[in-house]
C-alpha cells in the first residue's frame, strides 16, 4: 500500500541529530570516523556542543513577531539568514556530487558556501554550479610552504570570482587525530584533488604530506618528511606571521576580502585587526586541531568585546539547532558557519539533503526569533542570555 503525503513527510528526519544519525548508517566507516571524530581525547569537540547548553535564553515577551526578518549581510551582500557553510575536504567521499551540490543548495537557500582548498571539485566547476560569481562564495586557504605555488591559486580562485579568501591560521601542522593516524584516509579513484598542485603522479594512491608528518612517531621522522616536502611545498606553512603573512596576501589579490579563520583569543582577534584583515572566524576547526582548547561560543566573547564592531566576527563549531546561531548572534557574532551538519544533509541526499538542513536551522531560529522576541537580526541582544548563577538560585543575565 502506498504511502500517503504525511506519513511520507514524517518519515523525513526533522533535526540535525536525525540526519547525524541517518548520515553514521549511510558512510563507509572510515568516512564517517574521519568527519566525526576531533583530536585526542576529544575534549574540544564535545566542548564545542556542550556549551551551548550553558547559555539560557531570556526571551521577552508582547512583542509584535508578525514578521521575523533573519536577513543577514556581509561585505555588501545580503544572506537569506545568517548560516553559511563551513569549508570541509573530500565532500565527494559524503554523496552526491560533493561540492557541487552543497553550492547549489547554498545558493538555492541564498546563503554562503566557503569550499575548501583540499576539494574534490575545482574551484571553477564550484562557482558555475552556484551559478556564477553573484553567490559571493569564499575560498579557504591553506599557506603552503611554496608561496609561488599559494599565490598561483589565489589567482585563480580570484579569477573564478571568490569573494574572499578564508585564511586558515590554526593549522601550521595538523592536530593529533588519532583516528586518522590509525587508519589513514585515502581517497579512491577516480577522486582526485583538483585545486592542489602535485607533482607526483601517484600522490592520490598515497596520505598527504601533511598526514605523512602527523604520523612520524619521532624526531627524526618528522624531519625526514619535512625535508622531503620542503621543495614541493606540499606542507602547510609553519612560519606564518601576522606582520607578514596578511601583507603577503594582499599582494596577490586586488579584489578579495581577506578573513582570517581560527582566531581563539581576543589578543590574536586585535592583532587580526590591527594587521588588516577584513573579518575573522572564531574557530577551533571542529575540534580538530589542539584539543583541550576552549569551544568557539565561549571564545566567542572575548573576540567579539576585543574587536567591538571594526570587523564581521563569524563563528562555528558546535551548532546544530536554530537556538544555538539565535546564542552566537546574541553574543555578537554577525555570522554563523556549519559543517558537519552540512555534510549529514549531503550524505541524506545530496543537494535537497544540504538544502533541508539549512531550512531546518533557518525555521528553527526564526522560531526562536519569534518566541524570544526578536523581530530582526539587530533586536538579538546579549541580555537575552544568561547563565546559571554561582552564588545561589536563579539566572545571572550576561
Amino acid at each position: 500500500m502506498a504511502k500517503t503525503d504525511l506519513e511520507v513527510h514524517d518519515d523525513k528526519p526533522l533535526t540535525i541529530a536525525e540526519f547525524e544519525a541517518i548520515a553514521k548508517t549511510k558512510l563507509k566507516q572510515q568516512v564517517w570516523d574521519y568527519y566525526v571524530s576531533g583530536a585526542e581525547d576529544q575534549i574540544s569537540i564535545q566542548r564545542n556542543r556542550e556549551a551551548f547548553t550553558r547559555l539560557i535564553i531570556r526571551p521577552r515577551v508582547f512583542r509584535d513577531v508578525t514578521k521575523i526578518d533573519t536577513a543577514a549581510t556581509l561585505f555588501g551582500k545580503e544572506y537569506a539568514f545568517p548560516v553559511g557553510i563551513s569549508p570541509s575536504a573530500y565532500q565527494k567521499l559524503v554523496g552526491g556530487d560533493g561540492e557541487l551540490d552543497v553550492a547549489r543548495a547554498a545558493t538555492g537557500r541564498k546563503t554562503l558556501m566557503i569550499l575548501s582548498t583540499n576539494a574534490t571539485c575545482s574551484c571553477e566547476d564550484v562557482i558555475d554550479a552556484a551559478g556564477g560569481p553573484d553567490a559571493h562564495f569564499w575560498f579557504q586557504l591553506y599557506v603552503s610552504q611554496n608561496r609561488e605555488k599559494s599565490a598561483r591559486l589565489i589567482r585563480r580562485v580570484e579569477a573564478a570570482g571568490y569573494k574572499a579568501l578564508a585564511v586558515t591560521v590554526d593549522t601550521p601542522v595538523l592536530g593529533n587525530r588519532i583516528n586518522e593516524r590509525k587508519t589513514q584516509l585515502i581517497l579512491p579513484a577516480p577522486l582526485s584533488l583538483p585545486n592542489m598542485e602535485d607533482t607526483d603522479p601517484d600522490r592520490s594512491k598515497k596520505p598527504s604530506l601533511n598526514r605523512e608528518l602527523l604520523q612520524a612517531t619521532n624526531r627524526q621522522e618528522a624531519d625526514r618528511v619535512q625535508e622531503a616536502a620542503r621543495e614541493r611545498g606540499l606542507l602547510n606553512d609553519p612560519s606564518l606571521t601576522w606582520n607578514e603573512t596578511i601583507p603577503w596576501i594582499r599582494k596577490q589579490t586586488s579584489t578579495m576580502k581577506v578573513v582570517v579563520k581560527g582566531v581563539m583569543t581576543a589578543e590574536d582577534a586585535l592583532l587580526a585587526v590591527e594587521g588588516g584583515a577584513d573579518a575573522i572566524v572564531v574557530s577551533n576547526h571542529g575540534g580538530r586541531q589542539l584539543d583541550g582548547v576552549s569551544s568557539t561560543v565561549e571564545a566567542l566573547v572575548e573576540v567579539v568585546d576585543a574587536v567591538k564592531g571594526r570587523v564581521p566576527v563569524l563563528v562555528d563549531g558546535g551548532i546544530t539547532r536554530g537556538s544555538d546561531v539565535f546564542k552566537c548572534l546574541a553574543l555578537g557574532a554577525d555570522f554563523c558557519l556549519v559543517g558537519r551538519p552540512a555534510l549529514w544533509g549531503l550524505a541524506y541526499d545530496g543537494r535537497r539533503g544540504v538544502e533541508m538542513v539549512l531550512d531546518i536551522l533557518e525555521r528553527e531560529l526564526s522560531r526562536t526569533m519569534a518566541l524570544s522576541g526578536a523581530r530582526n537580526l539587530q533586536e538579538i541582544q546579549r541580555g537575552m542570555l544568561g547563565v546559571e548563577r554561582r552564588d545561589g538560585f536563579g539566572i545571572a543575565k550576561l
